[in-house]
């Protein structure tokens, strides 16, 4: 089974984002929400969250997201 592994780094790299923190106030998410994102640990991902990041980083889902296969990791 594969996993859904977060482009977040890529993204804040194209933008010049440099930290966590910057995010965090630029999109009102949490640092602790962000981070576990940024990380791939997160379990579940409020549909707001997703909503939040997408409109900030003017991307889709797809974008923010990728789906890798386990032979792919």
């Amino acid at each position: 089974m594969g996993k859904i592994k977060s482009n977040l780094h890529i993204l804040m790299g194209e933008k010049k984002i440099r930290s966590i923190n910057q995010l965090s106030k630029d999109t009102g998410i949490s640092r602790p929400t962000l981070t576990r994102i940024y990380n791939d640990q997160s379990d579940r991902i409020e549909f707001e969250t997703i909503y939040k990041l997408c409109n900030f980083f003017e991307c889709s889902i797809g974008e923010l997201f990728t789906i890798v296969e386990d032979d792919q990791e």
